[in-house]
């Protein structure tokens, strides 16, 4: 949870995108980020790959009026509808775009490419049909924010005790790494999302951070079987919380959309 998900950039810019709050080019460009470029297979009236700018204009043409993300891990299907196959896909990859206003979602394939020294990221994203329904176990930006806080707490207290909070040196570099990043100002969301959908991604990526270091550094001071299944415990349903908040302000610009705040 270190980096942004790829269907998050994409749901975040292509909601601008669908809202006219930015041009083609710079929600491409957004969306590609550090990989070499992305293409989108299956779309309706395609017979093959085709790109971002095309894609994102014939899914408005479909009816699309919003995206929005999943994050599932296993026993925990985060924003997904069904059907079963689409569940799959976006369970292998961890993470799926659903389309709101047209039963369509899309699951990304990540290739590495170039020679060594040189290798590049291109994705492709796979469009399938999916279950127009409520998504599963997302949160209110309200209620993510208030989870992800009690969480934190809870988890800082039990990691403390078992000394696995991070250390060292790499646990340094990555807490520099992020608090460099975060104080260039980058944009977690495009334009159009609400200032605490920004705070709660923010929080989320943050509790990301902790349970990154806390699952890199070995065991840590946690040198009995016990004390491994505490810290586990401790992980779990932080982690859980942590993903659930970032799908909640990921899809908050299409929840106010539904809302009629919009």
């Amino acid at each position: 949870m270190l980096s942004e998900p790829r269907s998050g950039r994409l749901a975040a810019w292509g909601n601008a995108l669908l809202a006219g709050l930015v041009s083609p080019d710079d929600a491409v460009l957004a969306v590609v980020g550090e990989d070499a470029v992305h293409r989108v297979e299956g779309l309706p009236g395609e017979s093959a790959p085709v790109g971002l700018t095309l894609a994102l204009g014939r899914l408005r043409t479909l009816g699309v009026t919003g995206l929005r993300v999943a994050l599932p891990a296993p026993g925990h299907p985060l924003g997904l509808s069904g059907p079963p196959e689409f569940n799959a896909r976006a369970l292998d990859a961890e993470e799926a775009v659903v389309c709101h206003g047209a039963a369509f979602g899309l699951v990304p394939e990540v290739y590495e490419a170039g020679p060594d020294g040189d290798v590049h990221a291109e994705v492709v994203w796979h469009v399938l049909p999916v279950r127009e329904a409520p998504p599963a176990d997302v949160p209110s930006l309200g209620e993510a924010e208030r989870e992800l806080a009690e969480a934190l707490r809870e988890a800082t207290e039990v990691l403390s005790k078992l000394d696995v909070a991070g250390s060292g040196p790499v646990a340094e570099a990555a807490i520099d790494a992020y608090r460099a990043r975060a104080e260039r100002g980058r944009e977690v969301l495009a334009p159009g999302y609400p200032s605490r959908a920004v705070r709660v991604l923010e929080l989320a990526q943050r509790v990301g951070l902790l349970v990154s270091l806390a699952y890199g550094n070995g065991h840590g001071g946690a040198v009995s079987a016990s004390e491994m299944a505490a810290r586990g415990a401790a992980l779990r349903p932080v982690e859980r919380t942590a993903r659930r908040a970032q799908v909640a302000a990921y899809n908050s610009y299409v929840e106010e959309r539904e809302r009629g705040v919009r």
